[in-house]
């Protein structure tokens, strides 16, 4: 009889169990290899945000014992013999720094599975290939323009994707919204720059009813040029955690299948890398993404990675700061003369004060404020006067480094929209983005103060 097929030969390392540590690695000396795996089991046991962040995953080097994994640059693997391939075959599919980084996420987040792609905006775009063309996605309004512009001006055009863009907290608005080719929620919150939230635990429940009645009513109806996927069944909710991170809140616990993060903000911290990450506690997802990640090929760099995972050590303790910084500016601004509107959902007077106590940490590290253009100054000439008279704070793109950063939304963050879009969001030309760094909070004060002032 002729012998059997054999298996097909995984060309990545096995996911480990959750909540379990992998097993290690053969390494020299059968001692070593024993104590690291029981101490690797121990950690993993943990729950708490600051030990992740630093022993999360599996960081081990087996090579050389590296208390922090090398960045392996190696574009291929050797193979010991056909058929015998080892833990990694080539770097596109997988790599040992991008294995070290993306398990330690995972652990984070709270997650099975995660793959971590070269921006933030890879990673949205890749979620995306989950759908069939002509699907439809609900959004929160006001969502990050870079989003917008991927949505409208990209996937509209080459899947034909359809997007309805609502208050997301609306639950019967969102119930009422769903049609039979609906197959995603885009969650953001907070939302940039506007930091609306979304209360995550009331939206998928509602989702997940609405969903079980379409099933009841209808069958799988497809759209005009649809064509099946795998997951033509259900309403996949994916949830952009930028802005808050797990130290704040972790939304698969909450219910969402998928959360996509921008690890070029808080995850990496130091303005040093671009990188994204998609996370999922979900085995048919982790493993359709595993396959797509492979061939769009949109994946982070060892560099990047190792960058990523450097930045991630420290990420309790610079959110802890951070977010302690932010709360007191944006107390300071909403009393200053010089400020029309201030957005902060920690601060009592915000109408998602009472969502934010009970969904996240914090409210958040970032703040968001519109200046009051004095009478006769062109609203250019405020803004331009503000900003010459600042020390400490810049001026520039992105968020979530150690030093205090002003986005100017309209030119910026949300550059890609017309006026009319960024008004309809509540974005005006005075709208600022401030992302609270880790300098001494009396000094960022100060700094604030003189430039409203002068």
């Amino acid at each position: 009889a002729a012998a059997a097929s054999p298996a097909p030969r995984l060309c990545f390392p096995q996911r480990r169990e959750r909540g379990m540590a992998q097993s290690a690695a053969p390494e020299a000396g059968g001692e070593a290899t024993g104590i690291d795996a029981k101490r690797r089991k121990l950690i993993a046991e943990s729950d708490d945000i600051a030990t992740l962040a630093i022993h999360g995953g599996d960081q081990h080097d087996p090579g050389h014992g590296a208390i922090f994994p090398p960045i392996v640059t190696a574009t291929t693997f050797v193979q010991p013999n056909l058929g015998e391939g080892g833990r990694f075959c080539y770097s596109r599919v997988s790599n040992p720094t991008r294995h070290a980084y993306e398990t330690a996420l995972e652990a984070l987040e709270g997650g099975s599975f995660c793959t971590a792609t070269a921006s933030g905006m890879a990673a949205t775009a890749l979620v995306l290939e989950l759908l069939s063309p002509h699907s439809h996605v609900l959004v929160m309004r006001g969502v990050y323009g870079g989003t917008h512009r991927l949505f409208e001006k990209v996937r509209r055009q080459s899947m034909g994707l359809d997007f309805t863009y609502l208050d997301l907290n609306d639950v019967e608005g969102v119930r009422n919204s769903i049609r039979h080719n609906t197959r995603m929620i885009w969650v953001e919150t907070p939302t940039n720059p506007l930091l609306e939230l979304v209360d995550i635990p009331a939206l998928v429940a509602g989702v997940r009813a609405a969903e079980a009645e379409r099933k009841k009513t209808e069958a799988d109806v497809l759209a005009p040029g649809m064509t099946p996927c795998l997951f033509s069944d259900r309403i996949l909710i994916c949830a952009d955690n930028t802005f808050a991170t797990a130290w704040n809140q972790r939304p698969l616990r909450l219910g969402v299948d998928i959360v996509m993060l921008s690890s070029s903000k808080f995850i990496g911290g130091h303005s040093d890398m671009t990188g994204g990450a998609l996370i999922t506690a979900d085995d048919a997802l982790a493993e359709r993404l595993n396959f797509l990640k492979s061939s769009v090929g949109a994946i982070a760099s060892p560099f990047e990675a190792y960058l990523a995972l450097r930045g991630l050590k420290s990420l309790a303790v610079r959110m802890e700061r951070q977010c302690a910084n932010a709360q007191k500016v944006a107390e300071f601004l909403e009393h200053h003369a010089g400020i029309a509107e201030v957005h902060y959902p920690g601060l009592p007077s915000s109408r998602f004060f009472e969502l934010c106590r009970r969904q996240m940490r914090t409210g958040g590290a970032v703040v968001t404020a519109r200046l009051k253009v004095r009478e006769g100054e062109a609203e250019v000439d405020t803004m331009r006067r503000f900003f010459s008279r600042l020390r400490y704070w810049v001026l520039a793109e992105s968020l979530g480094g150690v030093e205090s950063m002003i986005n100017h939304s309209a030119t910026m963050s949300h550059g890609s929209m017309s006026k009319e879009e960024r008004a309809q969001v509540g974005v005006h030309d005075t709208t600022l983005r401030l992302s609270v760094g880790l300098e001494d909070a009396a000094d960022l004060l100060r700094d604030l103060k003189h430039g409203l002032e002068g």
